[in-house]
């Protein structure tokens, strides 16, 4: 059963149904379900071919491998020849379609394409010759090529240069799970969580599929975490550097890049990313940082009243965010407290505290239209961004969380708050506010009317400081839905 991917799913049927040769990009994060759903989609619908890179294999073992899976789709009672080269084992390939096939529709998935074309391999220039020369005019091939290495993907097929240049017909970048869906997920494997409970997992695992399916039935949220985190054992104690080494070329300026940027919650310009991190060349790191976003762990975004070159960058992947603030720092020790219920002592900590509010603020971050559709916008918002005031004398800096510009005179100031219950709003925090309202106003010369929304898991408790500045409340019941 595929769980969500419902944009994708519509794109891949229209590429299935098409009366042309398509050639298409799948793209994202390790552990994200790219291969899941190919197979899971493509599998019952006709004849699948499918051949696997692996890693760190030479070429004569990647041709052998290809050569298996020709036997095995096309050829069960006879065995073929090994191919020696990339362009006689896609040419193999094409002589099977059609020789086999009769103009029947076929799915070619090349997964792991990184892993295939290793140096000097000529596997770009032999597929470039392959689509161009054959497969473009054969209406029955569908081609998927899939791969989690970001920088491999962008430089040699997305934004290809070079033989492959515009061949694409389509491409589909996968993210990780939405909490809707990761509840639906969790459910799928009998796991019934509530929507409190899918949020604090989801603000340790995020939407990563690989991740959630870790999870045990009949454990609490802690016991989940403290068994994938903490332990000597643990899948995921190990993770943060695997993770890195598989998908980038020079995984070590990737993991700097992220480690710096996590530093800074609220984001970090450019500028400071270049100075922190000693790298000389703007390009250099426009380069690996769209690489570090096509794998789903940044986000650029530009504040309202910048420009597109003030952009700030912020950290959006959870589970990176909570191996440096929380699995790092303890690797070298073995978990004190209570053994295995490290996770449920950490959280009665400030850290915890702390770590908790950055942590909703992410999630929030991915979830900005179920947010709009929970205040009622859809049809009134025009742009959504945050905003930022520097500190300058006696004026403090100043933030908003979410910005929903809107096309009926007003913009909703959205504020995201952590809370067990219905949040209590005492004076200080409306003060805080009204503050920050007024530092908005000041700043942009806004004539727009103003209202605060408050995003928070369990809605708003009602008094008098809340009625004075809270305008709307969202929850997770809004989100959920």
């Amino acid at each position: 059963m595929i769980v969500g991917r419902v944009e994708e799913q519509k794109q891949l049927g229209r590429m299935w149904k098409s009366s042309d040769a398509e050639f298409l990009a799948l793209y994202g994060r390790r552990r994200v379900g790219k291969t899941y759903l190919v197979r899971e989609f493509f599998k019952p619908k006709g004849v699948f071919f499918e051949a696997v890179g692996q890693k760190n294999a030479p070429l004569r073992q990647q041709l052998k491998n290809f050569s298996a899976s020709l036997h095995e789709t096309f050829s069960p009672d006879l065995l073929l020849r090994e191919p020696r080269t990339w362009r006689e084992a896609f040419g193999m390939l094409t002589a099977l379609i059609r020789q086999k096939l009769n103009g029947k529709r076929v799915l070619v998935f090349l997964d792991e394409l990184p892993w295939l074309g290793g140096r000097r391999s000529g596997l770009i220039q032999a597929l470039d010759y392959e689509w161009n020369k054959h497969w473009s005019q054969m209406p029955n091939v569908k081609l998927i090529v899939c791969g989690s290495a970001a920088s491999w993907m962008l430089n040699k097929l997305v934004h290809a240069k070079g033989g492959l240049y515009n061949r694409l017909t389509g491409r589909v970048h996968l993210r990780p799970f939405s909490l809707p869906e990761a509840q639906t997920f969790l459910r799928s494997r009998g796991i019934r969580l509530k929507p409190q409970q899918v949020l604090e997992l989801y603000m340790v695992l995020g939407g990563i599929p690989f991740y959630l399916r870790y999870a045990d039935r009949g454990k609490s949220v802690p016991q989940i975490i403290d068994e994938l985190c903490f332990r000597a054992d643990a899948p995921l104690r190990d993770e943060f550097e695997q993770l890195f080494a598989s998908l980038f070329e020079h995984a070590d300026v990737h993991e700097a890049l992220i480690r710096e940027i996590s530093r800074k919650r609220e984001g970090i310009t450019r500028q400071e990313l270049l100075a922190k991190t000693g790298m000389n060349s703007g390009g250099s790191l426009k380069r690996r940082l769209d690489e570090l976003e096509a794998s789903s762990f940044i986000e650029r975004y530009v504040p309202y009243g910048k420009t597109r070159k003030d952009y700030y960058i912020k950290t959006v992947d959870e589970y990176s965010f909570f191996y440096l603030y929380w699995i790092e720092p303890i690797r070298a020790k073995r978990p004190t407290g209570r053994g295995s219920h490290y996770w449920e002592d950490c959280s009665r900590s400030p850290s915890y505290l702390a770590w908790r509010g950055y942590a909703f603020e992410a999630v929030c971050a991915k979830h900005v239209d179920a947010i709009i559709r929970g205040l009622g916008l859809e049809t009134v918002a025009s742009t959504a961004s945050g905003w930022r005031s520097a500190a300058k004398g006696r004026m403090r800096g100043a933030q908003v969380d979410l910005l929903i510009d809107r096309t009926d005179g007003a913009m909703t100031l959205c504020e995201m708050r952590f809370s067990n219950a219905p949040y209590r709003m005492d004076r200080s925090a409306a003060r805080e506010l009204a503050e920050r309202m007024d530092a908005f106003e000041k700043a942009t010369g806004t004539r727009k009317q103003l209202l605060w929304a408050l995003v928070t898991p369990h809605g708003l408790r009602p008094g008098i400081w809340a009625d004075d500045i809270i305008a709307q409340t969202v929850t997770l019941k809004d989100i959920f839905a």
